[in-house]
């Protein structure tokens, strides 16, 4: 069964896009430039925003640009598992809002992003990976963890198309605060 996601459905996830670790990832802009999008849909949609740090003091902070545009009420997940699920309390606070569908995004897909999905998985989640706001230091490892995680029931689409399903229709406030993001040239 098709993952069906709806905003009073949904969590975002964003994972590790941290100063020392993204300059390695392939394409880093096109990563941090959608999970803005996704940040600013957040915010716009009032979406809950869970967003991890893998062992800052040794890879540092989240890098600025996303940090800078987190919606206030974003929970932050200093971790050293390489699944968020590992983390103690992490499955708790998701299963607290009640949503059974995780929007993830971050780095690196074929690690922690990939065990975190595996994990939320199993916990009975639909998972939903913002394909191009994710990335790996290799584009293979990159494609391979998009393609297992597809066999495994989980849906990897753009930015674009999670933006868009999560609105649902044009002609809405939210839709006009959100349609320059996908304008040509942005």
């Amino acid at each position: 069964m098709p993952v069906r996601f709806r905003r009073e459905e949904t969590i975002f996830l964003l994972i590790d896009v941290q100063e020392r670790l993204l300059p390695s990832i392939e394409d880093p802009e096109a990563v941090v430039q959608n999970g803005l999008r996704l940040l600013k849909a957040a915010s716009v949609l009032s979406l809950p925003v869970f967003y991890t740090e893998q062992y800052p003091r040794g890879i540092g902070p989240m890098v600025g640009p996303l940090t800078e545009n987190l919606p206030a009420s974003a929970t932050r997940l200093e971790k050293t598992a390489f699944s968020c699920c590992d983390e103690p309390g992490f499955t708790e606070s998701l299963r607290n809002l009640k949503r059974p569908t995780i929007v993830l995004f971050g780095i690196e897909t074929h690690i922690c992003v990939l065990s975190t999905a595996m994990d939320l998985l199993n916990e009975g989640y639909g998972i939903v990976l913002a394909a191009d706001a994710c990335g790996s230091r290799r584009g293979d490892h990159h494609a391979a963890a998009l393609e297992t995680l597809r066999s495994c029931g989980a849906l990897a689409v753009p930015t674009e198309t999670v933006i868009y399903r999560l609105l649902g229709r044009s002609g809405t406030p939210e839709f006009k605060a959100l349609l320059p993001l996908f304008k040509a040239g942005s």
